[in-house]
């Protein structure tokens, strides 16, 4: 493990590294970095706020970012805690949004903001004009993947990738099973397994205010074989008085595929490999519960210390 400090004064220095956190999220976090080093020389080889932290494991780059946090004990112990770029989404604007697809808008308000930008792959569906106001620039970019899914069915995962910020479709973010998988017999030492309807629905219901009726306009799509054993779990909605029957007729349908269906969350606990991330696909078999297939990482936590390396998993059913 190898773990640079680049104070920005045209010295990068190295110390050793008692253990390492690394945390992502699929939707509104930041990546984080947490350490803890050995340092016995805090006035010369200094860890500054804004910091940049290189963290790489052979040739595995596992996190670049920035400090925001340190403190430092008795014994040497020195701990940083670091952000990647995400992180400078977290500030509340105004946001006036022309009508744009996803990977456009997003596009923008990271150069607005400053964030070094990668790949961006195209999302194709233009998303309605938007007036945010007093809102989180994280929570806009996770509002137009929310639209683009709801109207695609199409998963996008916005992510630091070692100092530049891309948005991928979660189909180009699959781990082959041919290069490892997570099992029984593969990283495995632990798992809970959940099923829930909590957040399910089975009934949609969206009105429409028509200004010129001073009427309002109800559209409902519901599955009755499916209320029958649940019982009536309804989603309810004002949309754009603008949208259009056909406009609101395909949302109706698209929000009922979503959340018609039993939720699906498999925790594990497994020895680390560096390539899981949130955000990524990764296959999972688990013959106790008649689990085979990909599952989508909605968290991931992974921990170093002492050359042994653990990650806790969130996951989720696509």
């Amino acid at each position: 493990m190898e773990v640079l400090v680049d104070n920005r004064d045209g010295n990068v220095w190295q110390v050793p590294v008692e253990s390492l956190n690394w945390k992502t999220d699929k939707i509104g976090k930041a990546g984080s970095l947490d350490l803890k080093l050995i340092n016995d020389n805090p006035l010369e080889n200094k860890v500054v706020e804004g910091s940049i932290i290189r963290a790489t494991d052979g040739n595995q780059k596992i996190f670049y970012g920035y400090t925001f946090k340190d403190s430092f004990s008795i014994n040497s112990s020195f701990s940083v805690t670091a952000y990647d770029q995400l992180k400078y989404l977290m500030y509340d604007d105004t946001f006036v949004m022309p009508a744009m697809t996803a990977d456009q808008a997003i596009a923008q308000i990271c150069k607005q903001a400053g964030i070094a930008v990668g790949t961006f792959e195209k999302t194709s569906h233009t998303v309605p004009a938007m007036v945010e106001d007093g809102k989180k620039a994280f929570d806009v970019t996770s509002k137009y993947l929310d639209s683009t899914l709801i109207a695609t069915n199409r998963n996008y995962v916005l992510y630091d990738n070692f100092g530049k910020v891309d948005l991928k479709n979660i189909g180009s973010l699959i781990i082959s099973p041919e290069k490892f998988y997570i099992g029984e017999e593969s990283l495995l030492y632990d798992f809970d397994y959940e099923r829930s309807i909590e957040d399910s629905y089975n009934r949609i219901k969206l009105v429409r205010d028509n200004k010129e009726t001073s009427k309002r306009q109800v559209y409902i799509a519901q599955d009755s074989g499916n209320i029958a054993k649940w019982g009536r779990l309804q989603y309810f909605e004002k949309v754009n008085e603008n949208m259009t029957d056909a406009q609101i007729k395909k949302l109706l349908d698209a929000l009922l595929e979503v959340h018609n269906t039993v939720k699906k969350k498999l925790s594990l606990k497994c020895l680390g490999n560096w390539l899981v991330r949130a955000g990524v696909m990764v296959y999972v078999y688990i013959k106790k519960i008649g689990i085979k297939q990909l599952f989508l990482v909605e968290s991931c936590s992974h921990d170093w210390k002492s050359d042994v390396h653990t990650m806790s998993l969130e996951l989720k059913v696509i």
